[in-house]
């Protein structure tokens, strides 16, 4: 590695800016730079100094505020400067958050680089909707899918639904309610019951939360019903959505309504 500057790829967690780690909080303390997206809580900028350069890069589904080859282009030329540099993404970097991507460019270059986990959604904002990804009455399984489905590879597509339908017990769906419709019909197809229950949660961990909760037959009605519910969503599938009647403990704890049970 160069005697430059270093790249932190830091996990800012779900939402609630109290779920950062210790060491990514450290992290922001002593950055330079600061390259966040739209999923990092504006508040962790506070934690860097005032004179770091702070760069926003978010990304909506239609539009990317800068391309991914930009990005990358952009924390190594930071720091070749010779600075510290944190890249801020909500949740786990390594969760759909294109750190592995960046982490290659900056090893191509040379640049050293720490990447720094972070809570990721899919069992966070499940757990603050009362939901545990895992259960022993329930579910010994989970997994994290792209909601951003590739149906150009139709090869792989049968394979993949049937294990997800059949093969494990709670699926957490990022970035899906626009292809909510595409997963549910997929699921039912390849063999998981109708009845199974399903939660698509909003913003989870901060304080607009919101929650719909149904099955795989009547989910597409009961969010159509709900306008409210906007991206960032997670859509979680699986038996152990059932805990949530028990066990809803954020959205009591802030007298918040249950939007649908």
């Amino acid at each position: 590695m160069s005697g430059a500057g270093k790249v932190y790829l830091v996990g800012a967690g779900p939402g609630d800016p109290k779920l950062i780690t210790v060491k990514g909080m450290e992290c922001l303390q002593k950055a330079e730079v600061v390259v966040y997206d739209r999923l990092a809580n504006p508040a962790l900028l506070e934690y860097a100094p005032q004179t770091a350069e702070r760069i926003y890069c978010g990304k909506l589904p239609d539009h990317h505020t800068m391309r991914q080859e930009s990005i990358n282009e952009l924390l190594a030329e930071k720091a070749l400067e010779g600075k510290v540099v944190v890249r801020l993404k909500g949740g786990d970097p390594c969760v759909f958050g294109r750190a592995g991507e960046e982490a290659q460019h900056l090893a191509e270059r040379g640049i050293a680089f720490e990447i720094v986990p972070g809570v990721t959604a899919g069992i966070a904002a499940s757990a603050y909707a009362g939901i545990p990804v895992t259960h022993r009455d329930h579910g010994s399984s989970f997994a994290v899918v792209t909601g951003h489905l590739r149906e150009d590879k139709p090869e792989l597509a049968v394979e993949k639904w049937s294990a997800l339908a059949n093969g494990i017990d709670t699926v957490a769906f990022y970035m899906g309610v626009a292809n909510l419709p595409l997963i549910r019909t997929q699921l039912i197809k390849h063999g998981r019951d109708p009845h199974t229950p399903v939660a698509v949660i909003s913003w989870g961990t901060l304080p607009q939360q919101a929650v719909v909760t149904g099955t795989l037959a009547d989910i597409e009605e009961r969010l159509a019903q709900n306008s409210h519910i906007t991206n960032p969503a997670i859509i979680l599938v699986g038996d152990v959505v059932k805990m949530r009647e028990k066990i809803n403990w954020f959205e009591a704890t802030l007298g918040i309504e249950q939007v649908q049970q």
